[in-house]
């Protein structure tokens, strides 16, 4: 079986990506012995002689499918998208480790990050209480989206409004960041204290929980279980024009769930708040990521 992502279905028949040996790719290609849409995004791979590189490489190219797929439900990087798909540099980290970030539509990802104990060691040095491959890559996709949506002047107008001037001198917002530390009333403005630190970081962080919580909600549904506060039976998520009703909705779907993993003594699957100002950055970012692709 194979993924074909313009159908959104599995189908059994080749032809397969090129890398479905080499790194377990589940998706289709265009003809036999080319890659699928999203390997031919990856320019850069990582040395396969280095420590646990394929298997990192193979889970990080996993977390990246999924979030094309999540993407595009808004027809992001999909063929009817006329703007520049991503382009990744997959890297292992060497002597010091891979900087992970954006510059101009190319995204780089340290594959080594798909390792659980090291992703857990620098999730608590950097007292985050969410790290994984999928929320990386939402974050840097987002940046690239960004990117893509700053070509229109009427975004960075409103952008602007909502988030504030990117043009702020991004290193020593960073550095001051990591100096002093958050706002003390970070949570009231932020989803994250780290967007806390630039309006770019706020977006990113602000986009990736957008994709968080319109996924959960959405795999929720697609799972058949039910809650009072689902709109209607087949509700989806990703056509939800109004970005309150699928705010409220998946904020109650995953305190429930968060409940559930309390159970089992778990962390919570989403270890948020999500305040008034975050819910109206949320919708900022909704409108635009609905309707950015193809642009309307």
């Amino acid at each position: 079986m194979g993924y074909d992502p313009q159908a959104r279905a599995f189908i059994p028949t080749p032809p397969f990506c090129a890398n479905r040996a080499l790194i377990g790719c589940n998706w289709i290609a265009p003809e036999e012995g080319a890659l699928c849409r999203s390997c031919a995004m990856t320019a850069v791979s990582p040395d396969h002689a280095a420590a646990n590189a394929l298997n990192n490489w193979a889970f990080t190219e996993a977390a990246k499918r999924w979030t094309l797929d999540n993407l595009g439900r808004w027809h992001w990087f999909r063929p009817e998208d006329p703007g520049a798909p991503p382009v990744f540099h997959m890297l292992a980290d060497g002597p010091t480790p891979v900087a992970m970030g954006h510059v101009d539509g190319v995204v780089t990802i340290s594959v080594a990050e798909a390792d659980p104990v090291l992703s857990t060691t620098r999730r608590q040095a950097l007292e985050e209480p969410y790290r994984t491959m999928i929320g990386h890559m939402r974050h840097e996709i987002a940046h690239m989206l960004w990117w893509r949506l700053s070509l229109r002047a009427d975004f960075l107008d409103a952008f602007r409004v909502e988030f504030g001037d990117e043009r702020e001198d991004y290193s020593a917002a960073l550095q001051r960041h990591y100096r002093n530390g958050p706002p003390a009333d970070w949570s009231q403005s932020y989803l994250t204290a780290y967007a806390s630190a630039h309006p770019h970081e706020d977006w990113a962080e602000t986009a990736a929980h957008l994709l968080h919580l319109t996924d959960i909600t959405d795999s929720f549904v697609s799972s058949g279980f039910s809650s009072p506060d689902i709109p209607y039976p087949g509700w989806d998520a990703y056509s939800e024009p109004d970005a309150t009703t699928l705010i409220r909705v998946a904020v109650s779907v995953v305190m429930g769930i968060n409940h559930v993993n309390r159970s089992m003594g778990l962390d919570d699957i989403y270890p948020f708040f999500v305040s008034h100002a975050a819910q109206r950055k949320l919708a900022f970012v909704h409108e635009w990521l609905r309707r950015g692709a193809q642009g309307r």
